[in-house]
């Protein structure tokens, strides 16, 4: 899979998918009969379609625009990179997405409206736990073509938060 720019990049509905697998498997304890194969396909479709939409190519492009904003790859300049993306990207993320997988499992707006402010602010805080070390580190040690990578393999242990979180009733 290539992002506009050329990279290649894991595809994210792949990556989506094997966090719903964790999820059910070793943190719900679904076992193999119990899986809900379904809604593993709803988070690798989720993985394809919202997370690597064209604008921001799983998040490559989000990456390139504060390259543009903030070019250097100080201490200074990698907790802004940090400040941001954890600002705007991770708030907006996730506003959108948990949602989105209340609307394709078909609640209710009524529902889906309490269920996301039943659990948009624990799964904000839960990022704020993981993602800001994350992020710093991979924008001050990781070049530009490799910080996608990293988000990657990180994210699969995400995904199975998320997946969880999102399916929960």
């Amino acid at each position: 899979r290539r992002c506009p720019d050329n990279t290649r990049v894991p595809c994210a509905g792949s990556l989506m998918g094997l966090g719903d697998i964790i999820s059910q498997q070793l943190v719900e304890k679904r076992g193999l009969q119990g899986h809900q194969t379904g809604r593993t396909l709803t988070m690798v479709s989720l993985g394809c379609g919202f997370v690597v939409s064209p604008p921001l190519c799983p998040v490559g492009g989000w990456y390139r625009v504060l390259d543009r904003l903030l070019p250097h790859t100080t201490k200074a300049d990698a907790l802004k990179k940090m400040l941001l993306d954890q600002g705007c990207f991770a708030p907006c993320f996730l506003g959108c997405f948990l949602p989105l997988v209340g609307a394709l499992n078909g609640l209710s707006a009524q529902d889906n409206w309490a269920k996301l402010r039943r659990d948009y602010p624990d799964a904000l805080v839960t990022n704020y736990y993981l993602w800001p070390a994350v992020q710093l580190a991979n924008f001050y040690l990781v070049p530009l073509h490799y910080r996608l990578a990293v988000v990657q393999c990180v994210a699969v242990i995400w995904n199975s938060y998320l997946s969880w979180k999102a399916h929960r009733l």
